[in-house]
């Protein structure tokens, strides 16, 4: 009987940790299209465009999270971090290229298990990229 408890007790804390996980991920996209969202900088066709493509990258960051949860924490991040080099009122272009990177490098590996994935991130990057033109 004790066996069984904790195996429960195993089974809630790894499901408390996935959600805890998704929840973090969903706040960080809900930041990333919050400051999309209030950028001024940014026309709305291509503010549309942003958060379609956020929308596409939440879904599938959702696929990759129940097997590779580090990785799609870090494509969050380094999403969140290009959107804001990308957004700032000042940009440095050197951050912005360096952020790009780690974004495009965060997604490495996945092409046949996740094509759609990298995919998205392309675009993503992309669009924050012409965003300095």
């Amino acid at each position: 009987m004790a066996s069984r408890t904790l195996e429960i007790a195993d089974f809630r804390d790894c499901v408390t940790i996935r959600v805890k996980r998704k929840i973090m991920i969903d706040d960080t996209v809900g930041k990333i299209e919050a400051k999309i969202q209030s950028a001024e900088s940014i026309q709305d066709d291509k503010k549309r465009e942003l958060l379609q493509l956020l929308g596409t990258l939440k879904s599938e960051i959702g696929k990759l999270s129940g097997t590779h949860d580090e990785q799609a924490r870090s494509i969050t991040h380094f999403t969140e971090l290009s959107t804001h080099e990308a957004t700032r009122a000042t940009q440095n272009p050197q951050l912005l290229d360096l952020s790009l990177k780690g974004l495009s490098t965060s997604v490495e590996g996945f092409e046949k298990s996740h094509p759609r994935l990298v995919q998205i991130v392309g675009a993503i990057s992309n669009a924050l990229s012409n965003l300095g033109i």
